[in-house]
């Protein structure tokens, strides 16, 4: 497949398990890794007034199409959620706020600056009267401040940071894949009405080795720090690296000790990068992004990180010593003590992610170890699932604070307090909740020494009931800002019937040329309808089988909402390939490949020799291929599974490849397509059979299935 969305990118490589689940378990809050509960990129560090601000992406979510958002604290430990409110464009409804950046201007205001590729790589702008929002655009016909193809044809416009010098200046710093197109570009705001950027250049690439991404400047003494990622934001290559200069404009030295932050040995610090910088009392902290544990195919699923960066002198960085800084200096609270840290923790399920790469457990205990790189995950994704504390002696309960797996969608849930752990009473119902937020915070006033999360449903069709921290204190205290988010519209999300949906079997028909109306024998019903050349027939062993030449069988009903999002699923299949190459050779799809454009939007089953040779999501770094390619001109079993968290290709019953996933599965008008994609991607083989469900077959179900379903001429 061609042009397929970031193919210029570096293929993924492989991030052994480095380090297991004890080790996670037993991390500390006073080593900052992370220190916001959630999936977030990108981040940009402020103090306006007494509050701290950490603008960011928000990630694992369709190639980081999440939500707007900012984070803010006062005590730089409990940090809270809000969605801003953003105006789209009028030509396109955005869902890309990549890399924020925010100034505030002479007159008081604040000006949010986002990258978007919806309508081309731009930059956009925003401002408002609070460093929260509400939003307006900057220029009403949404002309770019920084508009692709700027200072250079093909130069795509994101990753900008603003720098304000001494004089007053305002000068931008974007560009990414600058190894491809440049260097990194410079040009300078118009700080009168913050719209435009003018005498814009590019750095020559020698005065920034081994440049990627994420360009940022900061001054020290009378130097010009400009920083920058390198390597791959997919892999563990990506990394801080930088160089200085006597001018806003360069020319750029690189400096001593580069990259000062990359992975660390142990692992714990994984691909760190895209940074900010926070100035505290004279002393500088780097604030930057890493992937999260297990990684996330793809390395989308990353959490902000922070750790103390130190000068030798004004053009000299240290290296930094990733994941050992601690928080006392900055964290200065007088927020109660979280009552429920390291108490005993039971959970109606918990998730046990076994792939090729992992043997990790999700335990109910890492919701109460008060630490952001650990969460409880429920065994699957269905609901009602609960979390039960204990907190070892009867106490007053006035707050609880809940962070859930994804800031930005709701959940349903309720709380309930017991004396005994056996008679319940209910604390707070959220039964039907429909705002977002991290934390979400629910008051009362009882003594108990039990408490239980039931959590009841999500926004989105897949997510999981899984909760980062739970927290209980025995007073109240002051919420910064006291921000809440607006009520969804949306939702809740589909659910999982357990249903086989579609079954067709070719030994159930007669030989036929003329095939036009195939009856789905599936629970959704309907009938599968012949595009291009599809017949029945058998192969030179006498296995009966649709062969398929340029041709579809198409399903004339609606892809399941069950299916949608993170929705889990089963697609199996007796299949025969007489020549395997690297692209196309689509199975079974049933999304739209270009409709959104988006890495992981899209889900298909594939037999080739590439890189998405066995499950497709529109892009190399989120694709998974076989890693023992099927035989051609062979009968072969295969099945492929999600279950909401792991992604897994099993050949002739066998596990063959795996990878974590957060899909965002659009199925709007798509159909289910036997034997090609929407745009083609034509099998040109054999298959016996094939049947799909809503949800994921074990590896024991789907050895069963391969014996009850091989076409009987098959040979062992």
């Amino acid at each position: 497949m061609k042009n397929r969305v970031l193919n210029i990118l570096l293929l993924i490589l492989a991030w052994g398990n480095v380090f297991g689940q004890q080790k996670m378990g037993q991390l500390s809050i006073e080593n900052v890794n992370p220190i916001l509960p959630g999936y977030f990129a990108d981040p940009t560090i402020k103090k306006f007034g007494d509050t701290y601000y950490i603008y960011a992406t928000t990630d694992n979510e369709m190639l980081a199409s999440g939500v707007p958002t900012v984070w803010y604290s006062k005590d730089f430990e409990h940090w809270y959620n809000y969605t801003m409110e953003v105006p789209s464009l009028e030509s396109v409804n955005l869902r890309n706020f990549w890399a924020p950046d925010i100034i505030e201007g002479e007159d008081g205001r604040y000006y949010l600056y986002f990258g978007n590729c919806q309508a081309g790589c731009n930059i956009y702008g925003y401002v408002s009267d609070t460093p929260v929002g509400p939003w307006e655009k900057l220029n009403k016909d949404d002309t770019p401040v920084i508009a692709h193809n700027y200072p250079r044809e093909g130069f795509p416009s994101l990753d900008a940071q603003f720098f304000k010098d001494d004089d007053g200046r305002i000068y931008a710093y974007w560009g990414t894949w600058v190894h491809y197109n440049g260097g990194y570009a410079i040009g300078e705001l118009d700080s009168g009405n913050m719209t435009k950027v003018s005498s814009a250049k590019n750095i020559p690439l020698e005065e920034t080795p081994q440049p990627f991404e994420a360009a940022y400047m900061i001054k020290k003494g009378d130097k010009y720090i400009l920083m920058y990622s390198g390597g791959s934001c997919h892999d563990e290559t990506y990394n801080v690296r930088y160089s200085y200069s006597d001018s806003p404009y360069g020319p750029f030295t690189p400096g001593a000790n580069n990259p000062i932050l990359g992975t660390n040995e142990e692992g714990t610090v994984h691909g760190p990068g895209h940074h900010s910088v926070l100035e505290e009392d004279g002393r500088y902290y780097i604030v930057y992004h890493k992937h999260d544990y297990p990684m996330t195919r793809g390395g989308l699923s990353r959490q902000v990180s922070m750790d103390e960066m130190v000068f030798e002198n004004d053009s000299t960085i240290k290296k930094v010593i990733p994941g050992e800084t601690s928080l006392k200096d900055l964290a200065k609270s007088d927020v109660p003590i979280n009552l429920a840290k390291n108490t005993k923790a039971i959970a109606s399920s918990f998730y046990r992610l076994e792939s090729l790469r992992y043997n990790y457990r999700y335990k109910p205990s890492f919701a109460t170890d008060d630490h952001n790189a650990t969460m409880w995950k429920a065994g699957d994704n269905s609901f009602p699932q609960d979390l039960t504390i204990d907190l070892g002696k009867l106490t007053d309960i006035k707050r609880v604070m809940t962070q859930f797996e994804f800031a930005g969608y709701y959940y349903q849930y309720k709380l309930e307090y017991s004396s005994d752990g056996e008679n319940w009473k209910l604390y707070a119902d959220r039964s039907n909740n429909k705002v977002s937020g991290s934390p979400m915070i629910d008051d009362n006033d009882v003594n108990a020494r039990y408490l239980k999360l039931s959590v009841l449903d999500a926004e989105k069709t897949g997510l999981y009931a899984a909760v980062w921290n739970i927290k209980v204190f025995d007073s109240l205290f002051e919420i910064p800002l006291n921000l809440q988010n607006k009520p969804s519209k949306k939702g809740p999300g589909a659910k999982s019937l357990n249903r086989q949906l579609v079954a067709i079997d070719a030994n159930d028909l007669p030989i036929q040329h003329d095939l036009a109306i195939l009856p789905n024998k599936g629970n959704i019903g309907g009938n599968f309808e012949k595009e291009g050349e599809v017949t029945i027939e058998e192969d030179a062993e006498g296995t009966r089988a649709f062969n398929f030449t340029k041709g579809a069988l198409v399903l004339d009903r609606p892809v399941p909402k069950s299916l949608e999002w993170n929705g889990a699923f089963t697609v199996a299949t007796w299949v025969k390939n007489p020549q395997i190459g690297k692209e196309d050779e689509c199975l079974v799809s049933w999304c739209d490949r270009f409709r959104f454009n988006l890495a992981n939007s899209y889900n298909a089953l594939h037999f080739n020799s590439g890189n998405y040779g066995a499950a497709a999501h529109l892009d190399g770094h989120f694709d998974m291929k076989y890693n023992n390619l099927p035989s051609a001109n062979e009968w072969h079993y295969i099945v492929l599974t999600f279950d909401g968290v792991a992604e897994k290709i099993y050949v002739d019953g066998k596990l063959d490849n795996s990878q974590i996933m957060t899909l965002a599965s659009q199925i709007d008008d798509a159909k289910i397509r036997i034997g090609a994609s929407d745009i083609g991607e034509n099998y040109s083989g054999y298959m016996a059979s094939m049947q799909m469900y809503d949800h994921a077959l074990t590896e024991i179900e789907i050895k069963k299935l391969m014996v009850e379903t091989k076409p009987s001429k098959v040979k062992d």
